[in-house]
């Protein structure tokens, strides 16, 4: 069990009554309700106890809830209370996990903070032609700049902010909004794809 260290910018430790204390973090994922609809979804605040996710479609206070996270994997427990955007839930696991799951969470929130590698599944980059269109299911077509770009996704300057989830096409690549942030979105891609230069020249901006 991590304990209180004083040479290390944010540990997770025991608190009173056996709770643990959140930390934030930016976990992607999806969630399964107990009718088993899936929905992506964002961790914005977790510890081993409990998380809080941005969540386009809440359950019942008590309802269950399976989780699937990047870095994390497959946690599952019950949704407590609702909140803006999203709800929190309690997480039903061992010590042994909790104590693994302490430890990947200290890494998570401090990565940032101690200019860690990040765990990212695919190096992303800054694509040497940026701008492109995104185009709604609806017919709606937006212009955007691309951040970056990795085979999986992309980040998108966007003066619209579609809802997590939502299909979207970006010049020939189709993708699903994954995460708001300050000026735009990011994205996946509804495949990966093996090279970077082929995700490149297939977001340009189309005619």
């Amino acid at each position: 069990m991590l304990s209180d260290d004083l040479d290390s910018p944010r540990t997770l430790a025991f608190g009173q009554e056996n709770r643990f204390q959140r930390v934030k973090v930016s976990i992607l994922g999806r969630y399964m309700l107990a009718d088993r609809r899936e929905f992506p979804c964002q961790v914005l605040e977790m510890s081993p106890g409990d998380a809080f996710l941005i969540a386009p479609v809440s359950g019942a206070e008590g309802e269950r809830i399976i989780a699937y996270l990047d870095h994390l994997g497959r946690i599952e427990g019950t949704l407590q209370s609702h909140a803006d955007g999203g709800f929190t839930m309690d997480i039903s696991a061992t010590q042994r996990k909790r104590d693994k799951m302490a430890a990947q969470l200290t890494w998570l929130a401090n990565k940032d903070i101690l200019n860690l590698p990040e765990d990212r599944r695919h190096e992303r980059v800054v694509p040497d032609l940026r701008h492109s269109t995104v185009v709604l299911d609806d017919g709606r077509r937006y212009n955007c700049k691309i951040i970056d770009i990795s085979l999986s996704g992309a980040a998108v300057e966007l003066d619209v902010r579609p809802a997590m989830g939502t299909p979207i096409t970006i010049g020939r690549m189709r993708a699903r909004v994954v995460r708001h942030f300050q000026n735009g979105v990011a994205v996946e891609f509804a495949a990966a794809q093996e090279m970077l230069n082929v995700v490149q020249q297939n977001l340009r901006m189309m005619g």
